[in-house]
């Protein structure tokens, strides 16, 4: 019985650390964050080496970003693709050229550029990609940016919402005023 009991404790302790390691490395914020490299990097003015793609920014450090709460169509050959492709009944090279329209403009907007990083209740996602909202120094917020001029559908994956309403505004007038990929 005694060995149970030992047992018992050290798995609610093994338990509770591995939760509390959990809950620190997701903890939502800004500053200096430990990259997946391991090493400590400030996030709240860091430069965007290029734009992956409409949704995904590779930083100076080596990082990969996917913007909070947007869907880009897809530019490059991937399974998604093919699923948008079905989903939205439009041919691929359809769905391509939107997706390059959209990286397009994501690139004009940011790319060479410092910018901040805001993260919500998850800073990574099961790519290992940092999760995050985008700000350029004049105070300009990239992902509704994106959404506001048409280039982005709303994805949003609770428990990232923070800024949820405020896309879902900027989407409904994108659609409304037939901007960037919704004119046709």
């Amino acid at each position: 019985m005694r060995k149970i009991r030992e047992l018992v404790s050290i798995m609610s302790i093994l338990c509770l650390a591995c939760g509390v390691s959990y809950a620190a490395s997701s903890y939502p914020g800004k500053g200096s964050v430990l990259s997946s490299l391991g090493r400590k990097y400030d996030y709240n003015n860091i430069a965007v080496k290029r734009a992956v793609d409409g949704d995904t920014l590779l930083l100076e450090n080596g990082e990969r970003v996917r913007l909070i709460g947007i869907d880009t169509p897809e530019c490059h050959e991937s399974k998604k693709l093919y699923r948008d492709a079905k989903r939205t009944m439009q041919d691929v090279q359809t769905i391509k050229h939107m997706g390059k329209s959209a990286a397009a403009f994501t690139r004009r907007l940011v790319e060479g550029k410092k910018v901040r990083l805001e993260f919500d209740v998850e800073r990574r996602d099961k790519y290992n990609r940092l999760l995050a909202y985008i700000y350029l120094p004049d105070g300009t917020f990239v992902n509704a940016e994106i959404v506001a001029n048409g280039y982005a559908s709303l994805m949003t994956i609770a428990p990232n919402v923070k800024h949820a309403e405020l896309l879902r505004a900027r989407y409904k007038e994108a659609r409304e005023k037939r901007r960037g990929l919704w004119k046709d």
